[in-house]
């Protein structure tokens, strides 16, 4: 065992303080990241608060992580020390199940391995990226590649995988009219990436004051969506809605944008469940679906297809001591539009 500092939350709720923690030996497989960032997810805020039922606590958040390969297991082959990584949400799966052999270990039949706030397979607790250092499975390891800023491609380990799973699963593409809500953490990556693919982007948000920033990162029209008269003037548009806002919304005026077949993809988690009529999707064959995040074969597509168009994401830096601000700042939407903890310049031994 080696030990490493950390940021822990001793019980749900807790301000963060700078603690010791253990992480395990190197096994043949693992690889040891001395972490530089860690990117804040509205998740981590959910899971510290346990908004989401009961947690593993003390708890290090952070699945988010971008640093710098500092040592490699004996069997490891596919990275060496000094490389440039990233890890996301999850650090392993049982690699045997039909489900993690079609490359998608994120859903697991045998569960996954949540990066924080999970277990390992012999039941050991798991710690997250606010920490300096962490070790991992190669095979949950991906590559960040050169010339893309680590800070800036941290969020890209989470938001970007969640936005990009279902943006290729449902074809964003030229020829493509799709519209993203909301234009937070989630959403400004999702239009940048769904420009980039060549779909014509529109972004419904419920406030004008974010046009400037969509129409920048590439959405080809910016619709208030707090004017019913909006949404419907929009009635038959869309092939896809990607909903990437947890905020409860009225269901049927967006399944109503949609084109026949035209499908609503949720990422979000709204507090509420949704209610619609069943005519808003009978009538039209139209879906609700849900999307995943994506495993590690995606991921590093991801990041190899937003290093090829210049994509990451837009990001604050904070200091280790500023979580307990960052935090308020993200549940009030106020981040422009990431916030990103510089572990390796804050989180110092002094």
């Amino acid at each position: 065992m080696t030990s490493t500092l950390a940021l822990s939350a001793a019980t749900p709720g807790a301000a963060f303080e700078k603690v010791t923690i253990q992480r395990r030996d190197l096994r043949p497989d693992d690889v040891q990241i001395e972490v530089k960032y860690a990117g804040i997810c509205h998740s981590d805020i959910h899971q510290v608060n346990e908004d989401w039922g009961p947690a593993i606590f003390p708890m290090v958040p952070g699945h988010e992580i971008t640093g710098v390969v500092s040592a490699v297991g004996s069997e490891v082959t596919t990275f060496a020390v000094g490389d440039r990584v990233g890890v996301g949400c999850y650090v392993d799966s049982c690699g045997t199940c039909e489900i993690c052999l079609r490359g998608d270990e994120q859903m697991c039949l045998n569960g996954p391995v949540a990066t924080y706030n999970g277990r390992e397979y012999d039941g050991t607790p798991t710690a997250g990226g606010y920490s300096r250092s962490i070790v991992v499975k190669d095979h949950f390891v991906m590559s960040v590649p050169d010339g893309m800023d680590l800070a800036a491609a941290s969020p890209l380990l989470c938001a970007g995988m969640t936005v990009y799973a279902p943006l290729v699963r449902f074809g964003a593409a030229a020829g493509k009219n799709i519209a993203i809500i909301g234009l937070g953490g989630l959403g400004h990556v999702a239009v940048k990436i769904a420009h980039a693919m060549g779909a014509t982007v529109t972004l419904l948000s419920h406030s004008p004051r974010k046009e400037q920033d969509a129409l920048a990162f590439g959405a080809d029209h910016y619709v208030v969506t707090s004017d019913p008269e909006n949404l419907r003037a929009l009635n038959g548009t869309f092939d896809f809605v990607l909903n990437t806002v947890s905020a409860d919304i009225e269901l049927d005026a967006y399944l109503e944008t949609l084109k026949i077949d035209g499908a609503f993809i949720n990422v979000g988690f709204p507090a509420k469940p949704y209610q619609f009529h069943a005519g808003s999707i009978v009538m039209h064959q139209r879906a609700i679906v849900g999307s995943n995040f994506g495993g590690p074969a995606a991921t590093q597509e991801m990041l190899n297809f937003c290093a090829e168009h210049n994509i990451a994401a837009e990001i604050e830096l904070v200091d280790a001591g500023e979580i307990a601000a960052a935090y308020e700042r993200v549940a009030n939407s106020t981040v422009r539009y990431r916030a990103v903890i510089d572990i390796a310049g804050t989180l110092l031994d002094n």
